[in-house]
């Protein structure tokens, strides 16, 4: 770190920051965090003196989790240490020495691939082997947190159709047991939390939004359903339960091979009889439809 200060290094460096920013002018007597001691004096340096003394010269700085990039749960309501992110610290005009705002990979914990993938792409960047990727207007990798959890939650075909569950442990949507992900930025839904596996929503879990800048305070209470969630899934019932049905006469007819006319061959349940009556004619009329497009050449 002392090479780093004197500029001694034989390479640029990149600073990569865990944890929120403590207000030192509040610490009274002590420190909220330290790193290292004064070789000289003997008195303990503090992190943040570190960060104001690195940062200027750094090729990059980025911030890992979401302590670090919005302050995270150390900077929740009526926390004594006026805690905050790497970004909100340094200013909306820092710029590194290489031209870089902070960069941002949040997550309460965050998920390894992602900051390995930012800084994989920032290292590039910085060697002059790659143009800098795309960044949201908070610093986030856009090719990563561009997405809601929600949309591409395994839960979400049950949102889709107006099916919610009523309890922990059940298949269908969380949104009514306190969900946040319809709202929520992150990729866990796809990447999962380890080498590909896990994940909030995977696990039965439901999203409390820990990579948002609001989080804690603006998700709590954790565990209920958010404000919003009444108007939307509501909706989703009314829309949802008309969907399903009509997908349902769909699915029995696809069910149905061209060569079955009323019942379907099977030992394996009971007599299945075709569709009669009204589905029968809805039936007729899809498929006339479906083939009404058809080109022979």
């Amino acid at each position: 770190l002392f090479m780093a200060e004197a500029g001694e290094l034989d390479a640029p460096y990149v600073i990569t920051w865990e944890g929120s920013v403590m207000d030192e002018t509040l610490s009274g007597d002590g420190y909220w965090m330290g790193l290292g001691e004064d070789p000289e004096t003997g008195r303990q340096i503090t992190s943040l003196e570190w960060l104001d003394r690195l940062a200027p010269g750094a090729a990059a700085v980025i911030a890992i989790g979401t302590c670090a990039t919005w302050g995270g749960i150390p900077a929740a309501k009526g926390n004594p240490t006026n805690a905050m992110g790497v970004m909100d610290h340094l200013g909306k005009d820092y710029r590194s020495a290489f031209g870089v705002p902070v960069v941002n990979v949040p997550g309460c914990s965050p998920i390894g691939d992602n900051y390995l993938e930012t800084a994989a792409a920032v290292l590039l960047f910085l060697n002059g082997l790659a143009p800098l990727p795309e960044f949201d207007e908070l610093g986030r990798p856009a090719w990563l947190f561009g997405e809601t959890v929600h949309r591409h939650c395994p839960r979400a075909g049950y949102y889709e159709e107006g099916v919610f569950a009523e309890a922990y442990g059940d298949k269908e949507c969380l949104v009514e047991l306190g969900c946040w992900g319809p709202v929520v930025q992150c990729n866990i839904g796809e990447r999962g939390i380890v080498d590909g596996h896990g994940g909030c929503m995977q696990m039965g879990g439901i999203c409390i939004g820990c990579t948002m800048p609001g989080f804690p305070d603006k998700f709590s209470p954790f565990f209920e359903a958010p404000p919003g969630s009444m108007v939307s899934s509501t909706t989703s019932r009314v829309v949802g339960s008309f969907i399903r049905r009509m997908r349902e006469v769909s699915k029995s007819d696809k069910n149905m091979s061209a060569r079955w006319e009323d019942d379907a061959p099977s030992g394996w349940a009971r007599s299945r009889t075709g569709p009669r009556g009204a589905v029968k004619i809805v039936h007729r009329f899809y498929s006339k439809y479906q083939h009404s497009k058809e080109s022979y050449n």
